[in-house]
């Protein structure tokens, strides 16, 4: 399994555990897309977290497109860990995705 190198991988123990927080400090930081990955529906290890995930992250896409961030910019998607072949298959559609919107401008914070 490959995808494309220019991503950086941060693993958290729940997709729940992403704050729409650390979403828009990585876009202020220049980060051209994020993608947030987490467990099926049904099938999270902490009960009901990526439900909770997947209610707060629809509200942060659409303040994000309120304010004029490209939709393509933030995503999420499920895919479980013995799923691989999916995960590369998925990074590698958001990273062609986010190359084809360009660097990011919208929120990025300047020095």
């Amino acid at each position: 399994m490959q995808y494309p190198p220019n991503i950086r991988v941060v693993r958290v123990p729940c997709s729940s555990r992403v704050s729409p927080y650390f979403i828009i400090k990585s876009l202020q930081r220049g980060w051209d897309g994020v993608l947030v990955s987490g467990c099926h529906p049904g099938d999270c290890h902490y009960i009901s977290g990526n439900l909770v995930a997947r209610r707060r992250f629809a509200v942060l896409k659409d303040m994000l497109e309120y304010i004029g961030v490209e939709p393509g910019r933030v995503n999420f998607s499920w895919v479980s860990a013995a799923e691989g072949d999916k995960f590369s298959k998925v990074v590698r559609e958001v990273v062609n995705r986010v190359r084809a919107l360009g660097p990011a401008e919208r929120l990025v914070k300047v020095g």
